[in-house]
């Protein structure tokens, strides 16, 4: 058992750590808070990490995948970090975490709706003073994760995260 205690307080210390490792592309945010961080697999000191893409052709995951392991070699019980990319269960915008959801709008981002359904219309809400009252200024922004928008109510630009969910049959 005091094996086990120890493998489950080496998983609890990486989620700490990661906790540190920002998205490259939204840098409010940390690849856990965004819900990129799945499953860890810790066996003898060589930790397994998998981590959900938000896109497939996501241009940043080498760069995640090196700051993953960066971070985990600070920690002397883990001797080596494979990262492995998994696209099954698929990444949706369901998994940023609350607090995530806030530094997205704190950062100027609107967050995608929560249990956003696909086909369902996207309501947006100005980051800087909450309105509803806004307009698509360009679908494709400056990520493919991202759009700009305008708020007719305080006059803001702001960038607003595409809502990705899985499809209901």
């Amino acid at each position: 058992m005091a094996k086990e205690q120890q493998v489950n307080h080496l998983i609890e210390e990486i989620r700490r750590v990661l906790e540190s490792v920002k998205d490259p592309e939204l840098p409010a945010i940390s690849i856990a808070e965004l819900g990129v961080l799945g499953e860890i697999d810790i066996n003898e000191g060589h930790a397994t990490i998998h981590l959900l893409p938000t896109f497939s052709g996501c241009p940043a995951l080498n760069i995640i995948e090196q700051e993953v392991k960066d971070a985990l070699s600070k920690i002397d019980s883990v001797q080596t970090v494979n990262v492995q990319f998994v696209f099954n269960p698929p990444w949706t915008t369901d998994r940023i975490s609350p607090e995530g959801r806030e530094k997205l709008k704190a950062y100027g981002i609107s967050p995608p709706p929560a249990h956003h359904r696909e086909g369902d219309p996207w309501e947006i809400d100005c980051p800087y003073c909450g309105s509803t009252y806004v307009t698509m200024e360009n679908i494709f922004g400056p990520t493919a994760c991202r759009s700009i928008l305008y708020c007719k109510n305080c006059k803001n630009p702001f960038e607003a995260m595409k809502p990705v969910a899985v499809g209901i049959n």
